[in-house]
């Protein structure tokens, strides 16, 4: 039965928003669950949907193209940079070993030499699936972790290259002339591409400013040219796609602009792709692949050995731990995003067969689970090797004039009666540090400025900040009221904040965002993206002045949990309250690594905040959110990070699934600290007790 394109598209629309959720809630991949829809709707089951309609094979296209521009998007250059040499080290192992591997086993099952070196590259790429495991824990900064970041680099472009060459090669007559001439061609193109491109881009934001709808479309633009010339010059388009994720990641860097460049692909484009592929699995042949069980458990087992292989021959040759070492095996198994997409590229060219595109559908569940499993047990045991004044240097301490400034916390205002907690809070801190708090009003701004709306909001706009000034005043705070008169919302907040040189943003927070506020990015998002301080968002459901029991969460001693601890000192001296430190670990963790914890939090408290003693509280748990909701029921207020992940399969940048599960079932009153690229913190805003120096490294 064939669906209009508008039945259609609301079908695959559907099909996106609830299947995912469905296979994450039994803890299976949402992209497997997107497969098998796909399987199931397809021309081999229910015949609902066709991967031979234009429209689904346009958007099939896009996804494709995305997938592979959000893989070069992502991956952290200034990591590479840090540990260059021994990334392409590992790189150079994990990329040889699996491709003479999947030659090997191409050409023991009969496969031709162009398909074989083709199933050898889909081996040797990898995707960080695991990356938010090893965030989560702490373990960035280490060596190991960062060595494998980079590793990817080298993986992901050695792959796409590979393929770009077995696609060159099964389109003609092979020749050492053509050979060489589409080297040298993919050479002048990579080379154009990243150079040009960067430049283009870091010009391009420059001079457009704060135009972010035009500098989304730029980067969408970037990544279709670069897939169109590729294909103009032999090359398959997701080479020149990966490419231009790499050119713009300097000139994007981490702003709105990125996180609704990802938003846009892993909703739509991307998961569209995955039900694509799904169409074109023909269910008979699926099951007489997996009846060929020798070629399946031959490129299955072959990646998983030489993946372990890569990863021994680096710990002997750079003098990493099994612990490290079993990390990084773990962290190179997973094969989602440049391996599907090539495979699939590969299959419709005809160089490799369906059998060997059902064994990598295989590959994909079997790795995206295993890998995940592997490093969340292997990593619990490490520890961060940064060093103190690394990773813990803020610079206020040491500029006196700065760090002493008075404190200025600028509160927005949209209904000062529903606002009362939020001033008060802003109230006891502006006390507490002999500061001021700046009751802001943003009124609409207007193409003709003599219209009735712009009068009538900036009437509402004085009204509110009388209203709020005189609850101030009651509450024993300085207050100077603004009212702006701005376009956009969060652009006049954070305008105005630094005109203010603001200390802190003060935020009142919903339980609820609806779908137009994941688009766009509501007001606190853009907020936290643009402004130059940090930005507290609160849901209070009770007065400041009853806050007696303090519940602050910290995944690891970091620079951020710093910020966490100043935010609730000033309470607790505040409120004569207790603190109490949370740390969750995993249930694997060894008992050093707790102890670790341990002291490397107290010398965080004797560093910081000399002079609080805190309880520390360090539960073994499976269910992080879990231990911190029922931590929670004996407190009045939980103080934690604005935490968000990126999801490295698809790009999707999120918050964490522990802290929104948290926000959703925390009884009490809750604070979230944001961090915007580039500021001193919080720390900047202490003055009222002195710093003590103590001995050893917290991090």
């Amino acid at each position: 039965m064939q669906l209009e394109p508008i039945v259609s598209f609301a079908l695959l629309l559907a099909v996106i928003l609830i299947v995912p959720i469905a296979f994450e809630r039994i803890r299976l991949p949402g992209l497997l669950g997107l497969l098998i829809a796909g399987v199931i709707l397809g021309p081999n089951a229910l015949r609902l949907l066709s991967n031979e309609s234009e429209t689904m094979h346009l958007l099939s296209d896009i996804g494709l193209v995305y997938l592979l521009f959000v893989a070069g998007l992502e991956i952290d250059l200034e990591q590479f940079r840090a540990t260059k040499h021994r990334s392409a080290g590992f790189g150079f192992l994990t990329f040889l070993f699996p491709l003479l591997t999947g030659i090997a086993v191409g050409r023991v099952f009969g496969f031709g030499w162009n398909s074989s070196v083709l199933i050898g590259s889909l081996l040797a790429s990898h995707t960080l699936l695991a990356y938010p495991i090893v965030s989560r824990l702490g373990l960035v900064n280490n060596e190991a972790v960062t060595v494998t970041i980079g590793a990817t680099i080298f993986t992901d472009i050695g792959a796409l290259l590979v393929l770009a060459i077995c696609v060159g090669i099964n389109k003609g007559d092979f020749s050492v002339f053509s050979l060489a001439s589409l080297l040298l061609s993919l050479l002048i193109y990579s080379a154009v591409i990243l150079f040009g491109f960067n430049w283009l881009g870091k010009e391009f934001f420059r001079r457009s400013g704060d135009a972010e709808g035009n500098q989304f479309l730029f980067v969408l633009l970037v990544v279709f040219i670069a897939s169109i010339s590729a294909e103009l010059i032999g090359i398959e388009k997701i080479v020149g796609a990966f490419l231009a994720g790499l050119a713009v990641n300097t000139a994007v860097g981490e702003g709105s602009v990125k996180e609704k460049i990802l938003f846009v692909g892993s909703v739509l484009f991307i998961p569209i792709f995955f039900v694509n592929t799904g169409l074109i699995i023909n269910i008979p042949g699926f099951i007489r692949s997996l009846g060929n069980i020798e070629l399946t458990l031959a490129i299955v087992l072959g990646l998983i050995g030489s993946k372990f292989l890569a990863a021994l021959g680096t710990k002997f040759l750079f003098g990493y731990g099994w612990r490290e070492m079993i990390t990084m095996w773990s962290l190179s198994l997973p094969q989602v995003a440049a391996t599907l997409a090539a495979a699939f590229v590969g299959f419709r060219a005809n160089i490799i067969s369906e059998d060997v595109l059902n064994t990598v559908i295989v590959m994909f569940v079997v790795t995206a689970t295993l890998g995940p499993i592997i490093t969340a047990r292997a990593a619990s045991g490490l520890t961060p090797s940064t060093n103190l004044p690394e990773a813990l240097a803020i610079d206020s301490f040491s500029d006196a004039p700065e760090a002493h400034r008075p404190l200025t916390i600028v509160v927005p205002i949209y209904n000062p009666q529903t606002q009362r907690n939020l001033l008060e809070m802003a109230a006891l801190f502006a006390r507490h540090e002999a500061g001021r708090i700046v009751p802001l009003s943003i009124a609409s701004g207007h193409v003709h400025m003599d219209s009735p709306q712009v009068d009538s909001d900036i009437q509402q706009g004085e009204a509110f900040l009388r209203q709020a000034t005189e609850t101030c005043q009651s509450l024993g705070a300085n207050a100077t009221p603004v009212l702006r008169i701005d376009d956009e919302t969060a652009q006049g907040i954070s305008r105005a904040s630094r005109e203010q040189n603001a200390n802190l943003i003060a935020m009142g927070w919903g339980r609820t965002q609806g779908i137009r506020a994941r688009l766009f990015g509501n007001v606190i998002d853009r907020v936290l993206w643009a402004s130059h301080c940090p930005v507290a968002i609160m849901r209070l459901l009770d007065s400041p002045s009853n806050f007696r029991r303090i519940l602050v969460p910290i995944d690891n001693p970091t620079r951020e949990s710093i910020q966490l601890l100043l935010f609730a000192d000033i309470l607790e001296d505040a409120n004569n309250a207790s603190i109490t430190l949370l740390h969750v670990c995993d249930r694997y963790s060894p008992p050093e690594r707790e102890a670790w914890i341990e002291s490397q939090l107290r010398m965080l408290v004797a560093k910081y905040v000399p002079f609080v003693y805190p309880n520390i509280q360090i539960v073994r748990s499976g269910d992080i959110a879990g231990a911190i909701i029922e931590a929670s029921r004996a407190h009045d207020l939980v103080v934690m990070r604005n935490s968000r992940r990126r999801d490295r399969a698809a790009g999707e940048l999120i918050l964490s699934d522990i802290t929104n599960r948290a926000l959703r079932h925390i009884p009490c009153s809750v604070v979230m600290i944001g961090e915007p690229h580039g500021h001193k913190g919080l720390m900047m805003m202490r003055r009222a007790r002195p710093v003590q120096e103590v001995g050893g490294s917290i991090t």
